[in-house]
């Protein structure tokens, strides 16, 4: 994808647009595919900017820096889609609305300790590894058996989130994201960055996660530590 230019509320109006074309194109209606805002090292007042352009999902990796910039935030649904570690399993369900992440039993049973004693309904998706080089993930064919399980502890178990791979055969690996997503049920697939979300949209993907095409490139101390 070009890099991105203009401001923030004129880059999500260009990717709004983008996004409803190639989910017509995919013989999908428009407004059928949401965009998260990922806001990984961006600062508070770019969150905002999104917000008002009109987005509804914010993401974020780290929950350190969710603690800083999304405490009164706007009405919005946030999302963790960072790798969730079992102790801070108590800190993330008190800060977000949604875990994309769970990609093994155990995090999923903290999320659901922490939850069941909040007496909080909390949403997840099963992360499921469609790239050689990604490092968690559940194998697709076990994600259904672990979004059952995540269901018998009371999660709310809305669907899948996959990254693509870097290089290979990337509609070989979206396709097996898909299919996973069939399995599991819900309503969320989330599939897609800033430089492949167009394919993932042919593949059915329901929930795009930008972060460069939306606020530019991070600055480069950030992206060292990313």
């Amino acid at each position: 994808m070009p890099l991105a230019t203009g401001t923030v509320a004129e880059r999500v109006a260009t990717l709004r647009e983008r996004v409803d074309e190639a989910a017509l194109a995919a013989g999908r209606a428009r407004g059928s595919v949401s965009i998260l805002a990922v806001t990984k090292a961006q600062p508070r007042d770019g969150v905002l900017a999104a917000l008002d352009a009109g987005l509804h999902d914010v993401g974020e990796n780290y929950l350190q820096e969710a603690r800083a910039k999304y405490d009164g935030l706007p009405p919005c649904t946030k999302h963790f889609i960072g790798h969730v570690q079992t102790n801070k399993a108590k800190a993330i369900v008190a800060s977000f609305d949604m875990v994309q992440s769970v990609d093994r039993l155990d995090a999923g049973l903290a999320l659901a300790k922490v939850a069941r004693n909040a007496e909080r309904r909390l949403r997840v998706l099963v992360q499921v590894n469609i790239s050689p080089t990604e490092r968690f993930g559940v194998p697709p064919p076990e994600a259904p058996q672990l979004a059952a399980r995540l269901r018998d502890e009371g999660l709310e178990v809305d669907g899948v989130m996959a990254i693509g791979p870097l290089a290979g055969d990337v509609d070989a690996a979206f396709a097996t994201a898909r299919e996973a997503f069939e399995r599991v049920g819900g309503t969320t697939l989330s599939l897609g960055m800033s430089d492949d979300w167009e394919r993932a949209v042919r593949h059915g993907s329901t929930m795009v996660r930008l972060g460069t095409a939306i606020f530019g490139p991070r600055p480069a101390k950030e992206r060292s530590l990313a």
